[in-house]
């Protein structure tokens, strides 16, 4: 049994879900300026017009190819700096100059969002979904700095998984505790897994920390278009929040920026308390990163035994696959790869 079948999405370098992904930091792009990005194999022109509004646009002018991100941005709408072509944030041609007059061609646009100090691209034909964001803040106001970008060595997917892989928190990080995890859609698009057990009562280090927690430990991971997800951890009093974003990149290895978020609070106090909580939060997600990085140099993965401990990685896997899928570059929509519920039926040993 293969986990990772060339016809699923999960795991594989030219599939990924239609979604939303982060494209750079806000700080990024000041008014009047645009970047060249490359994402999921395609090339845009990012930029951010005099209303502060961020257009991503495809990157070559229609007329002879040349790469918007070379030209010039006026008011709302980007000029082309080979024949001086100009587009409105629509990506309409307004402005022909050698003609007097445009023409009746345009460049295709992608709608774009500013959430956590970054800019995300809806990379996808349908009406853009909801951004990726923490269950337990998303009516709250909160406060958030960019912590750590890296790259990994194997697919974005399989990043993720880690933080659901049960048995490896007692194997790899030493963890004295069973965690087992329910599942449970939010939407379409994510999926949660929460830890339900309370156990590890023979462990002084449990013990010590037990009067913290009303039942079992809190931790929690929201999976979003599989490719971002959001990690809750921590005491009943107090909360951390991670968020890990991922792209694929050539070859289906994986670049990621974490996020780390926490409840605003008022004042020069709660301010202060924050930069506290913030730093605090970029700590234990290091923790829990350092341990596995070897492991995502150099793992070839297939899931090819699965056992009891599997199941939550299983039921990621079967939601992945049910995602609408993308083709990497072109972006064009495929046929809706195979369900991999027949993962449930392998005899789990």
């Amino acid at each position: 049994m293969h986990s990772t079948s060339t016809t699923s999405i999960f795991n594989n370098p030219k599939l990924f879900v239609e979604g939303w992904y982060w494209a750079l930091p806000s700080k990024k792009l000041k008014i009047g300026k645009v970047k060249a990005v490359k994402l999921l194999g395609r090339n845009l022109a990012i930029y951010r017009g005099a209303s502060g509004q961020v257009i991503a646009v495809d990157a070559y002018c229609p007329h002879m190819g040349a790469h918007l991100a070379e030209g010039k941005v006026e008011g709302e709408g980007i000029r082309c700096f080979f024949h001086n072509w100009k587009y409105d944030e629509r990506g309409i041609c307004v402005e022909v100059p050698s003609l007097g007059k445009p023409l009746p061609v345009c460049i295709k646009t992608w709608s774009t969002a500013e959430k956590y100090g970054m800019i995300w691209v809806w990379v996808g034909e349908d009406k853009p979904s909801k951004l990726p964001f923490v269950p337990e803040l998303e009516n709250v106001e909160f406060d958030y700095i960019l912590g750590t970008r890296f790259v990994k060595n194997c697919h974005p997917n399989v990043l993720l998984i880690n933080a659901i892989d049960a048995h490896h928190f007692n194997t790899v990080h030493n963890l004295p505790l069973e965690i087992v995890f329910d599942s449970q859609n939010l939407n379409s698009n994510a999926i949660t897994f929460s830890n339900i057990t309370r156990g590890g009562d023979d462990s002084w280090l449990i013990r010590l920390i037990r009067p913290l927690y009303r039942n079992e430990v809190t931790y929690s991971m929201c999976y979003w278009y599989g490719n971002t997800g959001t990690v809750t951890l921590g005491p009943d009093f107090l909360h951390f929040y991670i968020i890990f974003a991922l792209r694929m990149l050539e070859d289906g290895k994986t670049e990621g920026q974490t996020i780390l978020v926490t409840r605003k609070r008022n004042g020069f106090l709660g301010w202060s308390v924050n930069r506290v909580l913030l730093w605090l939060t970029q700590q234990v997600g290091n923790y829990f990163a350092k341990g596995d990085t070897q492991v995502f140099q150099t793992i070839q993965f297939d899931l090819k035994i699965p056992i009891k401990a599997d199941q939550s990685i299983l039921q990621f896997i079967q939601h992945v696959n049910q995602q609408k899928a993308l083709t990497w570059k072109t972006w064009e929509t495929v046929d809706s790869p195979i369900s991999s519920a027949s993962l449930f039926e392998h005899e789990q040993h």
